[in-house]
């Protein structure tokens, strides 16, 4: 796949290639973009968006993306809005920064949702390292200062995956509950998988805590199991909700 100059370009692409994938016109993109509340991306907009407009030099303008914009412009495509920066599948390559080389789409991509740290020098021996250098006159490394940014990136889904356990190992052990004829080890075992699910979540929540993020709400008999057995550093941090 070829590459792109700038993320515009790059952007001008995803939004013809997604219209096209849908069977849209420049008119039908702009009447959905108005439905969502943008009525100011019309379809002349669009077209400078997407194949530039001619300047007084001659040089063609391309109307840049507003990040505002992208959530708009995602939805009204049906696409996640990030997959019109970073095509994973069907690019090589995406720009990064102007002082560094284009990266293919799937690092750039863990860049923005704070998986991975950026690596913008090198390559050294075929290998591209992280920014070493301090911020400002006796501040952090840069990686270290990243790395703290970062980290409700790692937390918050690993709080889903965490609940999403506790919740298969919940319903496990009230199969058990309704089914009197179930065998009484296997019962027993259900509810030690539930306890061990539900500790590691409680864990995961006081380390979240401590860390001042905000914990996303949790069933109320969860949260009661957790606050009866003492697993929680803070029990009223816990929001409840009984959508599940």
């Amino acid at each position: 796949m070829h590459d792109h100059q700038t993320t515009g370009d790059l952007i001008a692409d995803q939004i013809r290639r997604h219209r096209d994938r849908l069977g849209m016109s420049r008119h039908d993109l702009a009447a959905e973009c108005a439905r969502l509340g943008r009525p100011d991306l019309t379809s002349a907009v669009l077209t400078t968006i997407e194949t530039g407009r001619t300047g007084r030099d001659g040089k063609k303008l391309r109307r840049p993306v507003a990040v505002e914009e992208l959530l708009v412009l995602g939805l009204a495509l049906a696409v996640p809005p990030l997959l019109l920066l970073l095509p994973l599948g069907s690019e090589q390559n995406v720009p990064t920064v102007p002082n560094s080389d284009p990266r293919d789409p799937y690092t750039v991509w863990r860049w923005w949702t704070g998986e991975e740290t950026p690596t913008l020098g090198g390559p050294i021996d075929g290998r591209y390292v992280a920014e070493s250098q301090p911020i400002g006159d006796g501040g952090p490394r840069w990686a270290a200062a990243w790395a703290a940014a970062a980290y409700p990136a790692s937390m918050y889904p690993e709080f889903e995956r965490r609940r999403e356990a506790v919740h298969r190992a919940y319903l496990r052990t009230e199969a058990g509950y309704a089914n009197r004829k179930s065998d009484k080890e296997v019962h027993a075992s259900a509810e030690t998988d539930y306890l061990h699910r539900l500790e590691e979540l409680a864990r995961h929540i006081n380390d979240m805590t401590l860390a001042g993020l905000q914990v996303p709400s949790l069933r109320p008999d969860l949260v009661e199991d957790m606050k009866g057995l003492d697993m929680l550093d803070d029990p009223d941090h816990i929001q409840t909700r009984g959508d599940e």
